[in-house]
């Protein structure tokens, strides 16, 4: 990311559950267009997963980027390379405090997901598992992105909407296939009729990917 304009740099990152150090695992959570860190991070009380270490970080102005995840990318530069970088540092900070990206999920909602996604993809290595709730993979939609590397067996939990007005089913299909391609495991389940949430059998698919992780 180096020349990346630090759009997003500085913003608050709020913590909950474990101190890094003593964590067996994290998870970073990525709240949605017009959210906030304080919002997303009430998912951990959710889960209620002990020894995580939970971490939300702040998108300037409420937006990692300012257009839809459809728009051609290059409409959401440069806020969509200072979104990624924070990702990016988020784990470099995890991995020097112990906790690698096999011990870390990246888990978003709506444009918190695409987000989370799009990193995973563009970085691919093994990670304690990539979740995307009412969220896919950021492209233009003329054609999927192609994508090098290796997700090396990451759990992927994609959670969606039928009938969803923001994320169309279509969209969250065509990034597991992609996902899928980059070697990770997928677990796609869509929601009949459910909006624009998040729902109790997702926090449990979520639950348990957690749990496998600090059980490792």
């Amino acid at each position: 990311m180096s020349g990346t304009p630090a759009l997003h740099t500085g913003q608050p990152l709020l913590r909950r559950g474990a101190a890094p150090a003593q964590a067996r695992a994290a998870v970073i959570m990525v709240h949605g267009r017009g959210a906030s860190a304080d919002d997303i991070l009430g998912l951990a009380d959710e889960l209620g997963v002990p020894e995580v270490a939970y971490l939300a970080p702040q998108a300037a102005g409420g937006a990692w980027y300012p257009n839809r995840f459809v728009a051609p990318v290059a409409s959401n530069e440069p806020w969509l390379g200072s979104a990624l970088a924070v990702l990016g540092e988020l784990l470099g900070q995890l991995a020097t405090a112990g906790l690698p990206p096999e011990r870390t999920l990246l888990l978003g909602f709506s444009q918190g997901a695409c987000l989370a996604l799009e990193y995973g993809a563009r970085n691919p290595l093994r990670y304690g598992g990539l979740v995307g709730l009412s969220g896919a993979l950021i492209e233009s939609g003329d054609q999927p992105r192609a994508y090098p590397g290796d997700l090396a067996g990451t759990p992927v939990f994609l959670g969606c909407s039928d009938v969803d007005a923001h994320i169309p089913r279509g969209r969250v299909e065509r990034s597991a296939t992609l996902l899928q391609g980059l070697g990770a495991t997928v677990d796609t389940r869509i929601y009949p009729g459910m909006g624009h949430a998040v729902n109790q059998d997702e926090l449990a698919a979520v639950r348990a990917l957690l749990l496998q992780v600090v059980q490792a």
